[in-house]
């Protein structure tokens, strides 16, 4: 099962896709978010041009695990999603998806010494898209090994 991921955020929206398998994620695009009609039909035209089954919706909960004003914007634009397609649309938990995103590609680019956290760039959101929809897939497919 093929899957779409995105990661939201109040500028830019980060997209990702998974492979024909559901197994492996990689980034995809970045969107301007401009505003939630907007950026849903944007979505869903991308599900539709990569034949996905569902829609997963990054939730940046908070530090205590409960939602707040992000993750209340990422239900916004999941509900938004859900009212333009007929395709399974997921919240699923994305803390600290960007940060990991960013230290994956320092690391990719093979820096050694800690700096400073870069701003992030617009291959940063729709990689840490691929962050969330990896984490979803690996959840998903280890429930469906064991169940």
């Amino acid at each position: 099962m093929r899957w779409l991921a995105v990661d939201p955020g109040d500028k830019h929206i980060g997209v990702a896709v998974s492979d024909a398998t559901g197994l492996i994620a990689r980034p995809l695009a970045t969107l301007r978010h401009q505003s939630y009609f907007n950026s849903a039909e944007q979505i869903v035209a991308l599900a539709v041009a990569q034949n996905v089954e569902g829609i997963v919706v990054g939730l940046p909960l908070d530090e205590e695990g409960e939602v707040g004003l992000q993750a209340r914007k990422a239900g916004r634009l999941a509900e938004a999603i859900r009212a333009r397609t007929s395709l399974t649309v997921i919240l699923h938990d994305e803390s600290l998806s960007s940060r990991i995103a960013r230290a994956r590609r320092r690391a990719a680019r093979g820096k050694k010494r800690r700096a400073p956290t870069p701003a992030p760039s617009s291959s940063d959101h729709a990689a840490a898209a691929a962050v969330i929809l990896q984490d979803y897939l690996d959840a998903n497919s280890t429930k469906a090994a064991t169940g």
